[in-house]
């Protein structure tokens, strides 16, 4: 290990890592990956770096480790080897916040509820029930299995996994005012993992707000100067629409349309001062946005700018024009062809055939242009088991349901006419 990073890692070897569990069971070969991070080795960091995402962030879930390892990993973001500090960075903000960017990405995260909700499943809320079913099991199996519950509870410990995931987002909470120095940093890939990450703590905007408008004034990065902008624009309470409304005129495309999607989601705040024109000025940036993508995207929504289109359009508030955000949803729904569990792409089938249609199926040229783009799309998409998981949803409106029937079809319509 290299000797200026020891102090990085002071306190380490203190930790009982083996009393502590990850999604492996117990965290002793944590300690070890966290000082791989620190050494020279770049095979063995990124190694160590997909052990540390599939054990204290498994999946989504975290553990009694995982709040452990969070000042060690700041510290690291700070000042470790520079071909770590990015991935650091990555790995807290998940550890903080799990995959939330695709689900409250355009309302930003409730914290509040989540911590009422987690405030149910503390230990000390649990332990009496595990204490009145181990008194009344009999099964002498049974019996082990709700003692040894029982026990990790009383260690501290709950089974739901807000509880436990809250306490990864505070302990990341906690290294803020630290990580805050990021925000002046050199490298432009690390002032734009902070402000994505701040965007996600509500609770922080009092200190967080002014610097990142500061940030999304002056920042020279483009990628960065919208991620702050759009971070400050999901913090902030309504009043921040007047420090957003300017960007509308901005000479860069994506800080037009991280200013618009941040001017929606201000919209939908009581008492904000968004007027209907701006919304209307909003939807037409992200209609524009749809229609001639940027080579340059933000992390939001995992980078799918189209999908991230699509939900700020849902979220706009009562009163929009309905014809331009059916202009705007038309424009990008075709391009929403990819995610986990293909429930983008099946809902950009139903948005844009909203019902069954006649048979036998619909010429090419009977469609509209959305309809046609993301069919064609479609066709050609690498990830066929997208299609697969529509299958149903196509065969239901009559059109081809299979990848190879898809690229017929609209070959076939195409040079017909």
């Amino acid at each position: 290990m290299i000797n200026e990073y020891e102090k990085l890692l002071a306190g380490l070897d203190d930790v009982d890592w083996a009393r502590l569990s990850h999604a492996y069971e117990s965290a002793h070969d944590v300690p070890g990956h966290i000082r791989t991070l620190c050494g020279s080795d770049d095979e063995a960091r990124k190694e160590a770096f997909s052990s540390l995402f599939s054990s204290i962030f498994h999946q989504g879930s975290r553990y009694s480790a995982s709040p452990v390892a969070v000042p060690f990993l700041a510290r690291i973001a700070l000042a470790g080897p520079a071909a770590a500090r990015e991935e650091t960075m990555w790995l807290l903000t998940r550890l903080a916040v799990d995959w939330h960017d695709e689900y409250d990405v355009t309302t930003g995260i409730n914290v509040a509820g989540w911590r009422a909700a987690a405030a149910e499943a503390e230990p000390e809320e649990l332990l009496p029930w595990y204490e009145q079913q181990l008194a009344a099991a009999t099964d002498t199996d049974q019996r082990a299995q709700i003692q040894d519950l029982r026990d990790w509870v009383a260690a501290g410990n709950s089974p739901d996994p807000r509880w436990s995931a809250l306490q990864s987002y505070d302990a990341v909470l906690a290294e803020l005012p630290g990580l805050l120095t990021l925000l002046d940093d050199d490298d432009a890939r690390l002032r734009t993992r902070i402000a994505y990450l701040l965007a996600w703590f509500p609770e922080f905007s009092t200190t967080s707000l002014p610097r990142l408008l500061a940030l999304a004034a002056h920042d020279k990065d483009p990628v960065t100067a919208a991620t702050a902008l759009l971070a400050a624009g999901i913090v902030g309470p309504s009043s921040t629409a007047e420090d957003i409304t300017p960007y509308l005129d901005a000479t860069d495309p994506l800080m037009r349309w991280a200013a618009a999607t941040a001017l929606i989601r201000l919209a939908g705040l009581d008492g904000t001062p968004v007027r209907p024109s701006l919304l209307g000025r909003a939807v037409t940036e992200l209609t524009a946005a749809a229609r001639s993508p940027f080579d340059r995207v933000t992390d939001y929504c995992e980078g799918d700018l189209f999908g991230h289109i699509e939900r700020t359009l849902h979220a706009l508030p009562p009163g929009s024009d309905p014809a331009a955000v059916r202009e705007a949803l038309d424009a990008c729904l075709p391009r929403i062809l990819w995610d986990r569990y293909g429930s983008r792409t099946r809902r950009a089938i139903e948005e844009l055939f909203p019902a069954p249609q006649p048979h036998p199926a619909p010429r090419y040229t009977d469609l509209t242009a959305a309809q046609q783009h993301l069919l064609s799309d479609l066709a050609d998409h690498r990830h066929t088991w997208l299609i697969r998981s529509s299958a149903d949803r196509l065969r239901d409106l009559g059109l081809p349901h299979t990848q190879e029937a898809l690229q017929a079809f609209v070959e076939a319509q195409r040079t017909a006419y």
